[in-house]
């Protein structure tokens, strides 16, 4: 495979040195008030000189600069708006070939700048929404910048985030997240620890994509979530630095920095976050066994009191060489290194059908777990001229190696107290991940309009876990083969895909056809009790995306549009492992190497006015969708993943960004979801569906001389997910900030579920004679305190090529 990826790199730089550099049409600024200080998230409008019609808007950086790029050659006029400030408009801007640079813009103050102390300034929308995806604006939100990016995810509009660190988006599960379109490679528990190592002061926006067009990959049945770092578009030396300290049941204390450097030619840019977190939960598990006709039989009550104490340090390093203005060569390393100590003390009550005390199980757990990763990207791109056309390449290789070591103790007491029985379990569990993928997209945009892209993508993963345990007794280990177990696993996919968009008068249309090969080859390679097995696969899909989209006034204030794509969710690599993972004696986590993987068809309707108020019905159907499964054997709980043969999820949801005056605005998220399960699960048969409702609400607050306040909750009913039925609940949050040090720094205050409302509870179905409920109270309402500073000095800014291809393989991995 080394050859391979040597090969790639080969043809990568070849096929780059045969490319030359053309200049294109760029209009760049910058933004200034009447005291010379730059203005932040003004609003800049390109229009066409001859009949004033909008080409594109977006939003001044930090440092009150702007750019358009990929211009025709054309005359333009710039508009810019800032509450407080009277508008600007420019005079005719000819774009020719060369790159236009404005001189520096200074708006005047409006004559009616404040309203009873307080001072009108514009705001980011919280969330944006396009033809593909709705766009979360993160620096919109006081509170996410004391947060992190979990946080920042479950204030996210539709997206709901589950006790074990599942995400979901609009009540379905398979979603895949990447963070600037780089995979995190984790998943569950793992992937909400990565997340809360990440302070959301670091993060631009979030991309919720139900249907992604065709150049994403296949993978993810209920669509991607791209987290976009913020990046430093600007010459110059400048960084910003970040530190976070937040006191709950525990204190958790996370700190950043980011710095850039660009000039003509290079850009060095680096970021490293170091997170320190303690983590609690009490978890509280109720089983009613039952005979033949109903009555109760025994009963198990267990209480669990799990404390986590997880270090996290994660890095990225790159360069960006700018061969010409159009040309660039890019390279980037990334790291992250993770320790955590976790212990499980628990305490298990054995009951008869009248109540009386049988026995009383102690349970001592502990696991140590050291993860690491680090990976190499390099990455091309040349535009060939000013209409657009560009090549990008990517070329990874990522390895990520988890050693993690369990005891489980176990006593068993009588009713009288006295110790019947002991036992402990000692286990070492070392896995290593390698993945080596190579992507190239093309986008040749076309004079009289429409665009067209097309691209390929191969990546190949191989894996290897193995699973060593053996029971200690009288301080002599020896090997336990039921539970031992050497699984290997190699993958590889290839991809193409064309994607063609278009804008005419007033409508709008966007479609794609993705085609993946998928070849797998599962090895358990068994032990002395255990026979070896293999399983090889080899399957071919066709993915296609459609986009319609219909302006229902000449200006576009009401729009409709209709979406449609077909979707694959593949299972985690680990979740192929048969091996089973103890975690007391009456519970048990396994793999299944039988998983297939599930197919989605999502249709969405959606109604834009504006960017005040978007509603959208939405319908899923699902064959094979992977979710976790529970079966009782024996009084024995097993939890493995398993496809549910098949889900529909319909949903209507609501959103309104409402600017109530210049001070007050309030953003409301409503959705109505019912979801429908059937399938066969072991002994029993699956016939189950529930609707639950969920709102959300974020009023946001200017005041003046630096300060401003948010206030807001959310709320959701019970939630029907294929054998789980997760119990209500919400939470209330308010955050402060002020502005310090000329503006360069910031204070903020966050307090997060005041009341301590949301706590995840619930109750198991389809369980073989079995009653079963649960109820987990985290560690999450508390205080945290945040200090921002920007520093150093920018100028025009440069573009750089920030993607790569790894992105799906990343979010397959669990650990």
């Amino acid at each position: 495979m080394v050859k391979i990826a040597t090969s790639l790199v080969v043809f990568f730089l070849l096929c780059s040195a045969t490319l030359f550099a053309q200049t294109s049409g760029k209009i760049s600024g910058k933004i200034k008030d009447s005291n010379q200080l730059p203005i932040e998230a003004a609003v800049v409008s390109l229009l066409l000189a001859e009949d004033n019609s909008l080409v594109k808007t977006q939003f001044s950086d930090a440092d009150g600069s702007f750019e358009f790029s990929d211009l025709k050659q054309n005359n333009y006029k710039i508009t810019i708006e800032y509450l407080g400030f009277k508008k600007y408009q420019s005079e005719s801007i000819s774009v020719l070939k060369e790159a236009v640079i404005l001189p520096e813009i200074h708006l005047e103050n409006s004559e009616t700048n404040t309203l009873n102390e307080v001072v009108i300034q514009k705001q980011k929308s919280f969330v944006e929404r396009k033809i593909d995806r709705t766009v979360v604006n993160v620096d919109a939100m006081i509170s996410n910048a004391g947060a992190d990016a979990m946080e920042v995810l479950e204030k996210s509009p539709g997206i709901i985030v589950e006790e074990n660190g599942t995400i979901k988006i609009k009540g379905k599960s398979g979603v895949m997240v990447f963070i600037d379109d780089k995979p995190t490679y984790l998943s569950g528990a793992d992937l909400e620890v990565y997340l809360k190592s990440l302070p959301a002061s670091t993060l631009d926006q979030i991309e919720i994509m139900t249907n992604p067009p065709a150049q994403y990959d296949a993978a993810g049945s209920a669509g991607v979530i791209n987290i976009k770092t913020k990046k430093s578009k600007s010459k110059g030396f400048n960084g910003s630095l970040t530190s976070r300290v937040s006191q709950g049941k525990r204190m958790h204390i996370r700190n950043g920095l980011n710095l850039n450097y660009t000039n003509n030619k290079v850009r060095v840019f680096g970021n490293i976050n170091r997170a320190d977190q303690k983590f609690v939960n009490d978890l509280d598990i109720f089983r009613r066994y039952k005979n033949e006709d109903g009555r109760t039989k025994t009963l198990f009550d267990q209480n669990t009191i799990m404390e986590d104490k997880v270090a996290t340090t994660n890095a990225k390093i790159g360069m960006d060489y700018y061969a010409s203005e159009k040309t660039t060569f890019g390279i980037n390393f990334t790291g992250l290194l993770k320790s955590g100590r976790e212990t499980k003390d628990g305490k298990s009550i054995l009951k008869d059908a009248f109540g009386v005390l049988d026995s009383t199980i102690v349970a001592d757990n502990r696991e140590i777990n050291k993860f690491k990763n680090g990976g190499i990207n390099l990455n091309f791109r040349h535009d060939f001229d000013s209409l657009g056309r560009k090549i990008t390449m990517d070329a990874d290789f990522l390895r990520y190696e988890n050693d993690i070591s369990q005891s489980f103790k176990n006593y068993i007491f009588q009713p009288d107290n006295s110790l019947s029985e002991q036992d402990e379990l000692v286990g070492n569990l070392p896995s290593n991940i390698n993945i080596y993928t190579f992507k190239t997209d093309y986008v040749h945009p076309f004079k009289k309009g429409g665009k067209l892209e097309a691209g390929y993508k191969i990546s190949y993963s191989k894996t290897d876990n193995i699973a060593d345990y053996a029971n200690v007794i009288d301080a002599v280990s020896i090997p336990n083969y039921d539970s031992s177990n050497h699984f290997k696993y190699d993958e590889t996919i290839n991809a193409l895909y064309l994607n063609y968009s278009r804008e005419f008068k007033r409508f709008g249309v966007q479609t794609g056809l993705r085609v993946e090969n998928t070849i797998s080859e599962g090895n358990q390679l068994g032990n002395i009790l255990k026979e070896a097995s293999k399983f090889k696969r080899d399957y071919t899909n066709l993915f296609p995306t459609v986009y319609l989209s219909y302006k229902l006034d000449s200006i576009a204030n009401n729009q409709v549009v209709l979406s449609y794509g077909k979707r694959i969710n593949r299972p985690y690599f680990q979740d192929l492992n048969p091996f089973l993972s103890p975690l007391d004696k009456f519970t048990y986590y396994s793999g299944n190497p039988y998983l297939n993987p599930s197919f989605s068809h999502n249709l969405e309707f959606t109604y834009n006015y504006k960017t005040l108020f978007s509603t959208t019905l939405s319908y899923s159907k699902t064959k094979d969708e992977i979710n976790e499964t529970i079966e009782i054997s024996d009084g024995i709980y097993y939890s493995r993943p398993g496809n549910i043969g098949k889900s529909q999820i319909w949903s209507l949801n609501v959103n309104s960004d409402i600017p109530i005056t210049d001070w007050l605005s309030t953003n409301i998220y409503s959705e109505v979801t019912n979801t429908n399960y059937k399938s066969q699960l072991y002994t029993e048969r699956l016939d189950v569906s529930g609707t639950f409702w969920f709102i959300s609400a974020l009023n946001r607050l200017k005041f003046s001389d630096g300060w401003s306040a948010e206030f807001g909750g959310r709320y959701i009913t019970d939630m029907q997910s294929a054998q789980f039925t997760a119990g209500a609940r919400g939470a209330v949050n308010v955050a402060a900030q002020k502005k310090i040090l000329s503006g360069k720094g910031s204070l903020k205050l966050a307090f997060n579920d005041i009341f301590y409302t949301n706590i995840n509870s619930g109750t198991i179905n389809n369980l073989r004679l079995t009653d079963a409920n649960y109820r987990n109270k985290g560690d999450i309402r508390f205080i945290a305190l945040t200090f921002t500073y920007g520093f150093g000095k920018s100028f025009e800014s440069k573009k750089t090529h920030d993607e790569t291809g790894s992105e799906s393989e990343q979010n397959r991995v669990k650990n």
